[in-house]
């Protein structure tokens, strides 16, 4: 019983870190936009708990933060510290610091997706492994709607993809070997962070696709 406490409280606190890297990177996205504190903490939050949010909705299961409203508090109180403390956070080391959490943060909500969706028995293989990729993107890409920004897909940025590398993995796993499913969990969860961290530190982003100009006239 006290394994399985430790392990729930782990789960809590990689939470808290994912949900305040999400947000106070929302924040630090937006702000170049004159986005003012209402504004912030709207984005700030969507983007934190977006990504669950339509999970729960896709499935049909009681949104989680309904339930407990723990991580809606902790985004909260985490863009009005990113706003009240912007010029700290831009700083190049913090910012840095911020990225590799927020990349940390996307693993654990990926796999957290993929684990519940599975023992829901819903759309197995396939959607666990595409609601664990909308967990952890999702919000991004709802908070970059709503800010008129580029789409997180329409960039080259290396972050849906290692996210789908590892949900893609775990649910082979889960299929292969349902009695090592801790496992997997945390092989695919250190595996997302290790590929997101690599992309972080050595600025790798996806191929681009090469668009060939022909004249009118051609």
């Amino acid at each position: 019983m006290e394994g399985v406490a430790a392990i729930d409280g782990l789960r809590l606190w990689l939470g808290v870190a994912g949900t305040v890297a999400f947000a106070v990177t929302a924040v630090i996205a937006v702000a170049p936009r004159g986005v003012d504190l209402f504004g912030v903490v709207v984005l700030g939050v969507i983007t934190a708990v977006g990504g669950g949010t339509l999970r729960d909705l896709i499935i049909g299961a009681p949104v989680f933060w309904t339930v407990d409203q723990t991580l809606v508090w902790v985004a909260i109180g985490a863009s009005l510290l990113a706003f009240a403390a912007q010029p700290l956070f831009q700083r190049r080391s913090l910012f840095l610091a911020l990225l590799y959490l927020d990349g940390l943060g996307a693993a654990v909500f990926g796999i957290q997706a993929v684990t519940k969706v599975w023992a829901l028995d819903i759309g197995r293989p396939l959607a666990p492994i595409v609601l664990g990729v909308v967990t952890a993107v999702g919000g991004g890409i709802l908070r970059d709607m709503l800010a008129g920004r580029p789409s997180l897909l329409m960039t080259r940025e290396l972050y849906a993809v290692p996210v789908l590398t590892g949900c893609t993995l775990y649910v082979a796993a889960l299929s292969l070997w349902p009695a090592h499913g801790t496992e997997a969990a945390v092989f695919a969860a250190c595996l997302i962070f290790a590929i997101r961290a690599a992309a972080i530190r050595w600025k790798l982003v996806m191929p681009r696709i090469l668009v060939t100009r022909t004249h009118p006239d051609a």
